[in-house]
């Protein structure tokens, strides 16, 4: 018997179609049009073409903030990813300390980015904080808003603190999936601690892994608000990511032909970063 079809059930979709279209698509298309074009104001525009990709290209400015994107999501990888499957192998597996750890794991990210922000850069304040009095207490000089070490280890701890428990819940959700029957078998043999990781929990963990690298990435290269409450940019430009020079081109100068481009610049390097990175944590899985 043939089996039929049954498309008004597209329908039930439609709706996710129009909010895609006008959340995603119809903004994205608005940029692509300023990108291309420029304008002198009263709403009249001219045709630029490419002139607006080839000066950000050839921008310091654009490159200077590219690569303190790259060096602190590189940064935030080598540190979250280690300290996350750590935490998540000394978790408790059974009994009243699962909830527990799992419910203190959540909470850092159930605070608001702005907030999170605000904490740390009261925390870190020398006069009222916390940390920065502490510090200056000790003899530490630190001073997130005058050293741009002190601003960037800042942001950098705000950053472990607040993310690396996605990281661990995710690396957690992977080896509770694990069969008891694998470490029995590695009971049996004699298998050290780190035989256990390196071929039984490391390999079942591969898939959470890899979504925890690619969310970290992208969420890491995308960072806005954090540093831009803590430090605003500063000091200097050492902490202007480039989400923050973006907003101070396209809100602070209303220079919206430049921020176009670069906004477009912006999302295809995330999109190929993205991509590099699924492409080598799979090739290991498609070599064997």
């Amino acid at each position: 018997m043939e089996k039929t079809w049954n498309n008004k059930a597209w329908f039930l979709v439609l709706p996710v179609l129009v909010l895609v279209a006008f959340s995603a698509v119809i903004p994205l298309m608005t940029v692509v049009n300023y990108s291309v074009q420029d304008t002198f104001g009263n709403n009249e525009f001219f045709w630029a073409g490419t002139d607006w990709f080839s000066e950000m290209l050839a921008s310091d400015r654009f490159w200077n903030a590219l690569l303190r994107n790259l060096i602190f999501s590189l940064v935030i990888l080598a540190i979250e990813i280690p300290l996350g499957i750590l935490i998540a192998l000394n978790m408790p597996k059974k009994g009243l300390g699962v909830p527990v750890c799992l419910v203190l794991m959540a909470l850092p990210l159930l605070i608001p980015w702005n907030v999170v922000g605000t904490i740390w850069q009261i925390f870190g304040r020398v006069d009222i904080g916390l940390l920065g009095h502490t510090l200056e207490a000790v003899g530490i000089d630190y001073n997130y808003v005058q050293s741009p070490t002190a601003a960037w280890i800042t942001i950098i701890v705000m950053d472990v603190w607040h993310w690396t428990s996605l990281v661990v819940l995710l690396c957690y959700a992977g080896l509770v999936s694990i069969p008891d029957a694998y470490y029995q078998a590695a009971k049996i043999d004699g298998a050290s601690r780190w035989s256990v990781f390196r071929y039984i929990q490391l390999p079942k963990m591969n898939r959470v892994l890899l979504i925890a690298v690619l969310l970290r990435f992208m969420d890491s290269f995308m960072i806005y608000t954090e540093p831009f409450v803590v430090t605003g940019g500063g000091p200097g430009n050492s902490t202007t990511f480039l989400s923050i020079d973006l907003v101070k081109m396209a809100v602070g100068q209303f220079d919206l032909g430049p921020a176009a481009a670069m906004s477009i610049i912006y999302f295809l390097i995330i999109l190929l970063l993205s991509w590099v990175f699924y492409t080598v944590m799979t090739s290991g899985d498609a070599a064997k």
